[in-house]
């Protein structure tokens, strides 16, 4: 039995590297939160409500946010490394995020207290997420990754 041999497209290496950067925003946020605290959160321009709102998360939705950030990087890596494996981590990266949004928008009174860009941010980031997931589907079809 033979392999064929796949050449890796060119945009997979764009796409992967702009997942990279982007993704590499979270852990970087969530780091500097876990770490700095409210101090983080007022010199990144957050008022004193959104703060207080930070601070009161429970623990699940603190939970939720570190797997969502985190499989978003190993995702853009894998799928950097043409590996199968991106198509699952990206969906869970989703999944963990979309319980965040269940607590924001659904348990909680963070949708106001966030305010209209971060729900713009919060769209911004669905489509991101869904688009890789996506696009791996689409590789993964086509044996790019493996």
């Amino acid at each position: 039995m033979t392999t064929m041999t796949v050449k890796t497209p060119w945009h997979l290496w764009v796409v992967g590297g702009l997942a990279l950067l982007f993704n590499a925003i979270g852990p970087y946020d969530y780091v500097r939160t876990m770490l700095e605290g409210s101090a983080y959160l007022a010199s990144a321009g957050m008022t004193a409500a959104q703060i207080a709102h930070y601070e009161a998360l429970p623990i699940w939705v603190h939970a939720a946010w570190a797997i969502g950030v985190w499989a978003a990087i190993a995702g853009a890596v894998l799928l950097l490394l043409r590996r199968k494996l991106a198509l699952p981590v990206f969906a869970v990266s989703l999944g963990a995020f979309m319980l965040n949004m269940l607590h924001t928008y659904g348990l909680s009174d963070g949708g106001r207290i966030m305010g209209q860009q971060m729900a713009v941010t919060n769209v911004m980031i669905a489509v991101i997420l869904l688009v890789l997931i996506g696009y791996c589907w689409m590789m993964s079809g086509k044996r790019v990754l493996r």
